[in-house]
């Protein structure tokens, strides 16, 4: 049946919705029927996938509209095509059967399908006995879709997609694509607009910017050999075991000799055995997702499954996390399900409608970062979301993600005025869709990748955060401990002579540090905008400075909670962080900040090899106060212990003013070994000390207390000699 000469100018126009109607091969009374479009042909001789003839098409349009009969049954077809002299072949995308079935249709329009990353954007695949790529994107308001590229001259009347049903999602396979080739979506809205080219939201690979095509990738190809880490960290209770974070800024840590960002095997040569010696036992990347603006360091995020392009090709990344883990270290990134930014090429008004989005401004859009905020009760976008946690566990084998901004989630009148905000069903201000997405995607990674952790920074009394979402917690293995942060940083800027009035910013803490399974960020928030440097923060003189930040890294370790630490500060960075610049490592050959780095590694191996710091970190019965009322000496003591390991006593002064005697209450009678102590001549301290250790008799000793320091006594034993 010829079809309509409406339906062919809007195929010939690209503008028809179903361009497989028109086009590929059919099955009739008079044979197999074939249609194609081969713009610039004079002739065009059609030929089985095997090189057959299968006979000849007659050309119906100067636009390149051939048809006609050929014999054998409907398959995909190869076209010989000839004009002025020149012969080339084309296999015919619209001769190919879809490639996503039923079952992803269901699964997609019920928000349940965790294989999406399998399914969606761009695969290299062999279909129907063709290699090539098969796309596929949802933009289910779209009136039509097609695939653009270098491929096809960025023509978006030449590769048409087809829509699958009601679910919104549009496919193509097209033959003899292969890895390399950059693309993108032209999509027709509902009300027949043309949006600007949007990347893939699924894509794998992306162009460097300021360029923002998404990139044809070949499934990583790395053999991996991390099966001895994983499987540990599968093995063991991530809250009963040492974690200590090294936060880094891939595009900052350090630079080449030009100044350009390091490639993932660059930093991999310099970053893991750097992060080995200082005893860490994971790195924690700022986003590495693609992102259009280096100053956002990451969190404005626009390919979510990504790499970015900045470190070279994404088998590097996945090179890098495999010798971190052969090497032992742990690998967490930053996550960033929280907003995403409004280019033009992204995910805003993806379709021509607020599809990842709210269409209300007070829903989907946010104030503090002028970004769109994802639909969190829409299904598809919580899927998309939820596939993309797993698919940094799958794909590359990350260790954990730290989720950003989880408050901002979690409140639908998150820095907004009255007015500005819609509040819940119930007449709240709680955002119980970003509560269930987020509980989603907790049970899905941890269902799916033992081992797998995921932490929450989240600044707000909500409860339950890191309890379990079957008993109505969030499910978030740990969440970011922002009152200490807050509260000891306080304490450390204020001169040490009004300390004693301020002595319940270190010690309120302990009232709900086992509330949840907390991680003690010192993170790159803390050292930009004008904050300074953790040394420049510290009250004092110079001396004074570094002796507060000894002291602040000992308090630090020695209290309940996991540790993370932001790159640049294990050495006492004086200038505050920039992103467009590496650190300032010139500084490891003074005395002074290699002694703060030697002290970060020693605490760092304390903190690995003592059980009483580590096993019970996030449960009361691993803490107990010994002196917490000694405001006027500004004095802290309290007792870290586990089961079957001795305990470790931690004091800490924090006036300039070495204490000796002070009379120290201890739990056992018998020798302490003094283990740490920040005031250490190696970490550029004024050398005072304990000699070693201290006897308890009749429940205290006599202890020397250095100034500005913080010490650490281990139990060695009743019976053993002074």
């Amino acid at each position: 049946m010829k079809p309509p000469r409406g339906a062919i100018e809007a195929l010939l126009g690209g503008e028809h919705s179903d361009p497989f109607a028109l086009l590929g091969t059919y099955a009739g009374p008079q044979g197999t029927f074939a249609r194609t479009l081969v713009p610039g042909a004079d002739t065009v001789e059609a030929h089985s996938l095997s090189g057959d003839v299968l006979g000849t098409l007659t050309r119906v349009d100067h636009r390149g509209l051939f048809e006609g009969f050929i014999d054998g049954e409907p398959q995909p077809l190869k076209y010989r095509a000839k004009a002025s002299g020149a012969e080339w072949m084309v296999t015919d995308p619209y001769t190919f059967g879809p490639v996503l079935g039923p079952v992803d249709d269901v699964l997609m329009a019920e928000g349940t399908h965790y294989r999406l990353h399998d399914k969606m954007g761009a695969h290299l695949i062999e279909h129907e006995g063709a290699t090539g790529v098969h796309f596929a994107v949802w933009a289910p308001n779209a009136q039509r879709v097609s695939v653009v590229g270098d491929f096809n001259g960025w023509n978006g009347k030449r590769h048409l997609m087809r829509r699958r049903g009601d679910v919104g999602v549009w496919e193509i396979f097209i033959p003899d694509l292969a890895a390399g080739q950059h693309y993108k979506f032209e999509i027709i809205g509902r009300d027949g607009q043309v949006q600007p080219l949007k990347a893939d939201p699924y894509a794998f690979a992306t162009e460097l910017r300021p360029g923002t095509a998404s990139v044809t990738a070949a499934p990583l190809a790395h053999e991996w050999g991390d099966d001895e880490h994983r499987a540990h960290w599968a093995s063991v209770d991530p809250r009963r075991v040492p974690i200590s974070i090294y936060e880094v800024h891939a595009g900052s840590w350090d630079r080449d000799e030009n100044g350009w960002f390091l490639t993932w095997d660059a930093l991999a040569d310099r970053l893991i055995p750097y992060v080995v010696e200082l005893g860490f036992t994971h790195i924690e990347f700022l986003p590495v997702a693609e992102h259009p603006y280096d100053p956002s360091w990451g969190y404005q995020t626009t390919g979510l499954y990504a790499p970015s392009a900045r470190f070279g090709d994404v088998e590097g990344f996945a090179r890098f996390v495999d010798g971190a883990h052969r090497a032992g270290i742990g690998v967490l990134l930053d996550w960033v399900p929280a907003h995403f930014p409004t280019d033009a090429h992204g995910l805003a008004r993806f379709d021509g409608t607020a599809l990842y989005e709210h269409e209300d401004p007070r829903l989907g859009f946010h104030p503090d970062w002028n970004t769109a905020i994802y639909n969190f009760g829409r299904r598809e976008v919580s899927a998309f979301l939820v596939n993309n946690a797993l698919f940094w566990a799958e794909r590359y084998h990350v260790d954990g993600l730290r989720v950003d901004a989880v408050a901002s989630m979690l409140y639908r009148d998150y820095s907004r005025k009255a007015g500005e905000w819609i509040p819940n069903e119930a007449g709240g201000r709680e955002n119980w869709e970003a509560a269930s997405f987020l509980q989603s995607m907790n049970r899905a990674v941890y269902g799916a990748h033992p081992g797998f952790f995921t932490i929450a920074e989240e600044s707000t009394a909500w409860p339950g955060v890191t309890h379990p979402a079957h008993d109505g917690g969030l499910g978030f293995g740990f969440k970011w401990n922002m009152g200490f942060m807050h509260d000891t940083l306080k304490y450390m800027a204020r001169e040490p002579v009004h300390r004693r009035h301020h002595h319940q910013d270190v010690t309120f803490g302990l009232v709900y540090a086992f509330s949840e399974n907390y991680v003690l960020p010192i993170s790159h928030d803390e050292v930009v905008h004008g904050k300074g440097s953790m040394l420049t923060k510290m009250s004092g003189d110079d001396w004074q400075q570094f002796a507060n930040l000894r002291a602040f890294y000992g308090l630090m370790w020695g209290y309940p909670g996991k540790k993370l630490l932001f790159m640049g500060q294990e050495f006492a960075q004086r200038r505050e962080w920039d992103e467009s610049r590496a650190l300032d490592w010139d500084l490891c050959r003074s005395t002074s900040h290699v002694g703060v780095r030697k002290l970060v590694r020693d605490l760092n191996i304390l903190y690995r090899e003592k059980p009483a710091l580590h096993a019970r970190d996030c449960e009361p019965e691993g803490f107990e106060w010994l002196v917490a009322d000694d405001a006027d000496n500004s004095v802290f003591v309290w007792l870290r212990k586990a089961p079957d390991a001795p305990p470790v006593v931690i004091v800490c002064n924090m006036t300039p003013i070495a204490r000796a005697p002070y009379r120290l209450p201890l739990p056992r009678a018998g020798l302490w070994r003094e283990i740490l102590n920040t005031d250490a001549k190696d970490y550029w301290g004024s050398g005072l000390g304990n000699l070693g250790g201290v006897v308890a008799k009749d429940g205290s000793a006599m202890v020397t207390l250095p100034p500005l320091a913080t010490i650490m006594f281990e139990f060695a034993g009743e019976t053993a000699a002074a």
